[in-house]
């Protein structure tokens, strides 16, 4: 017996693992360079925060311990920045592991989820993965003259029934890098059902300047089924430690925990993160960077002729007039690595992390290049 999918779970038998950005490690071995550029998984070009760095150190010696498990320091902490209350807070693997743990809380047979199209590709295999029924809603058409390609609130209201469980929100979204404004996201969140919970993933809010943007942490007292996911694998720099974390009502957030696997966060990560929370000036220069970066590549790709989708995130998403299969692969040739998105069923689009300004130069003229 060699064929195990049919004997997997029905959800598990439909499902497509992850697509992650194509590893630096593997292009080298394969072309045999030493100087790639990855711009693939939108990640900080700046590396990890210092701080963060040095307190992940100093706790290594101690890697005989299992870490605390309740991650008291780093939840503490976590609630003096933010202004809520320390029970609300579950941490994860990354922002991701919530998210999971919330699927497998609220989701399982005879139960659906709601997301948009174009929004990340973990909610499916969350929602596919118990056993519950995945509504994908249409997004906000390519010719949308303000948010092309963004959620269409109104249409993900459509598939809410009885049997919904969770609907997940990117704000702002990844791949896109589109945002809802908070009118119009307030409004979504109070026409929804009570026994709807809503996941909020705010992973890359901390890149965000528009005056509009929503703060989710405050609507939790309005909103008892809310709960924000964020993490520090963005804008901190700690990807590769994976610790994220969500906030929602203390008793919503009991529930969730029961489900949260023990010592899931590494007493490095924790310390690394409680750390990083501390690193105003490693944080401010992130956000200089990416703002310029934005500007730098979408004017560039613009040059191109090329359509970008407006992104208030770390990274942006562009249009060719082409498969962009061929043209990603030519951009590896080069040494350098974006994100193919054909799998959120965007075949002629790519996505390019922002870089340094010497990183984004360099994607630009590679990509002139291929282009040509």
């Amino acid at each position: 017996m060699n064929d195990y999918t049919r004997l997997a779970m029905p959800g598990i038998q439909r499902l497509r693992p992850y697509q992650p950005g194509k590893p630096m490690e593997e292009l080298e071995r394969e072309l045999g360079i030493t100087d790639t550029l990855k711009l693939a998984s939108n990640e900080n070009p700046l590396g990890p925060s210092p701080r963060g760095i040095e307190a992940a150190r100093e706790v290594l010696a101690e890697s005989h311990r299992y870490p605390d498990d309740a991650g008291f320091r780093l939840r503490h902490r976590l609630a003096d920045r933010l202004g809520v209350q320390a029970d609300g807070i579950v941490l994860g693997a990354g922002s991701s592991d919530v998210i999971d743990m919330v699927a497998r809380t609220f989701l399982g047979p005879g139960r659906n989820a709601v997301y948009s199209r174009y929004s990340f590709a973990m909610y499916p295999i969350y929602t596919l993965a118990v056993g519950a029924e995945g509504r994908e809603a249409a997004a906000l058409p390519p010719e949308h003259p303000e948010m092309p390609y963004g959620h269409d609130l109104d249409a993900m209201a459509e598939l809410v029934d009885a049997h919904t469980g969770v609907v997940f929100i990117a704000n702002p979204n990844n791949p896109t890098g589109t945002w809802l404004a908070c009118d119009a996201l307030e409004a979504f969140l109070e026409a929804l059902p009570e026994h709807v919970i809503v996941v909020l993933d705010e992973a890359y809010t901390e890149y965000v300047e528009e005056p509009d943007f929503p703060d989710g942490l405050a609507w939790l007292s309005r909103f008892p089924n809310l709960v924000v996911t964020r993490t520090f694998s963005k804008i901190y720099g700690l990807a590769a430690m994976r610790v994220g974390y969500g906030v929602a009502a203390p008793a919503l957030a009991e529930v969730i925990s029961r489900v949260r696997h023990p010592f899931n966060v590494s007493s490095a990560a924790q310390a690394a993160a409680e750390a990083a929370l501390d690193d105003e000036e490693f944080l401010a220069r992130s956000r200089r960077v990416n703002s310029e970066g934005l500007l730098q590549l979408a004017t560039g790709l613009e040059a191109m002729g090329l359509r970008v989708i407006p992104s208030v995130g770390n990274f942006l998403t562009f249009e060719l007039d082409r498969e962009a299969g061929p043209v990603y692969e030519a951009l590896l040739q080069s040494g350098v690595i974006v994100r193919p998105v054909a799998n959120y069923g965007m075949p002629c689009h790519l996505r390019v992390s922002v870089g340094t300004e010497a990183e984004n130069a360099r994607f630009l003229e590679a990509l002139g290049k291929v282009l040509a």
